[in-house]
C-alpha cells in the first residue's frame, strides 16, 4: 500500500450480507449453485462424459490447427465456419438454421429467454434435466412438470391434457430423457408436438446412443426445434452446443445470443475433430456395448 493514501476500512461482513439480501431477487437466494463434484479414483460416471482420449494423431491435427488461432482477436460472432462443418457432418439441407450456444446450456437459456416472458408456462416430463426448471425460474416463468410413469415411460395422456389445460409457451422433450435414460417412442413424442400452443424443443443431448433421432425431421412442424451438444461424442471440454430449426426461429434466437459466445479455440478444433466423425463413431459404440453388458450384469444381480 501507498504511504500516503490513508488505509481503507474493511466492510463487514455483515453488511455485505445485507445488502446482498436486500438486492438479490429471493427466488435466486433460496437456490444452490450447480454443483459438480470434483472426480477421485478412475472409474468416473456422474457427468456422463465419453471416457476414452483421441488418438495421438488427431491430438497432433488439434495442435497444428489451433497454433494458427489469433487469440488477439475476437472469435467469429456466428461461428459460419463451425456451421457448416456441422452441417456436412449432419447432412442437413440449406434450408435448416443453426445457432450455436457455449454447450447446449446455453442454447437451452437462449431458446427460454426469447420464449418465456414473465407468467409463460413451461412443460416438460418430469424427472428430466434439472435446466428446464431453473431456466423457467430465472425467466419468471412457471415451470409445470408431468410425472413420468413408476417404470419412466411417458405418460402421454397426461402430458396432452396438461398441453389443454397450461397452454405452455415452451415444453421440453429430452430425448432419451434425462436422468431416465430412456427412448420414449417417436410416435407420443409427435402427440405432443402437434398438440402444443407453442414451441416444442426436442433435446437430443445423448443422440449418439439412440435409435431415433428428430433432427432430419425438424422443418416438417412449425414449432420444433432440435438441440444437440458435441459434449457426450467426445468433445465436452469444447462446450458447443447447437440448435436446428427453421430459419425463422433461429432469426429470433440470435437476437437474444450474447456476442462472441463460442471461443475462437472451439471454433478451430471442431471441424477438425468432425472430420475424424468415424474415430468418435466406434467410441460411441464401444459406449452403447459397455452399456448392455453392465445392463446384462445388473439384472442378473439380485436385489438390484
Amino acid at each position: 500500500m501507498n504511504a500516503l493514501q490513508p488505509p481503507v476500512a474493511e466492510i463487514s461482513a455483515t453488511a455485505v450480507a445485507a445488502r446482498v439480501a436486500a438486492t438479490i431477487r429471493p427466488d435466486v437466494r433460496a437456490l444452490n449453485a450447480y454443483a459438480v463434484a470434483k472426480a477421485h479414483g478412475a472409474i468416473k460416471l456422474d457427468a456422463m462424459e465419453n471416457p476414452y482420449d483421441l488418438p495421438t494423431f488427431v491430438h497432433a491435427e488439434l495442435a497444428a490447427a489451433l497454433v494458427r488461432v489469433p487469440l488477439n482477436r475476437y472469435p467469429d460472432g456466428p461461428g459460419d465456419s463451425v456451421k457448416q462443418a456441422l452441417a456436412r457432418s449432419l447432412g442437413l439441407p440449406n434450408d435448416v438454421g443453426l445457432i450455436l450456444g457455449n454447450g447446449s446450456d446455453e442454447i437451452l437459456q437462449i431458446v427460454t429467454t426469447a420464449v418465456c416472458g414473465r407468467e409463460a408456462v413451461v412443460l416438460a416430463p418430469d424427472p428430466s434435466f434439472v435446466m428446464y426448471r431453473l431456466n423457467a425460474l430465472y425467466a419468471k416463468a412457471r415451470f409445470v412438470g408431468v410425472s413420468l410413469r413408476p417404470d419412466f415411460t411417458l405418460d402421454v395422456s397426461e402430458m396432452l391434457a396438461a398441453i389443454e389445460r397450461e397452454r405452455p409457451a415452451l415444453v421440453w422433450i429430452a430425448y432419451p430423457n434425462n436422468p431416465t435414460g430412456n427412448l420414449f417412442p417417436a410416435a407420443e413424442v409427435e402427440r405432443i408436438i402437434a398438440a402444443a400452443p407453442g414451441l416444442v424443443v426436442v433435446d437430443e443431448a445423448y443422440y449418439a446412443f439412440a435409435e431415433h433421432s428428430f433432427l432430419p425431421r425438424v422443418l416438417e412442424y412449425a414449432n420444433l426445434v432440435v438441440v444437440r451438444t458435441v459434449s457426450k461424442i467426445g468433445m465436452a471440454g469444447l462446450r458447443l452446443g447447437y440448435a436446428a430449426a427453421h430459419p425463422a426461429w433461429i432469426a429470433e434466437f440470435e437476437k437474444v445470443r450474447p456476442p462472441y459466445n463460442v471461443n475462437a479455440l472451439t471454433q478451430a478444433a471442431l471441424p477438425v475433430l468432425l472430420s475424424h466423425e468415424a474415430t468418435l463413431a466406434r467410441q460411441a459404440q464401444d459406449i452403447r456395448a459397455e452399456r448392455a453388458r453392465l445392463s446384462g450384469v445388473l439384472a442378473r444381480t439380485q436385489g438390484v
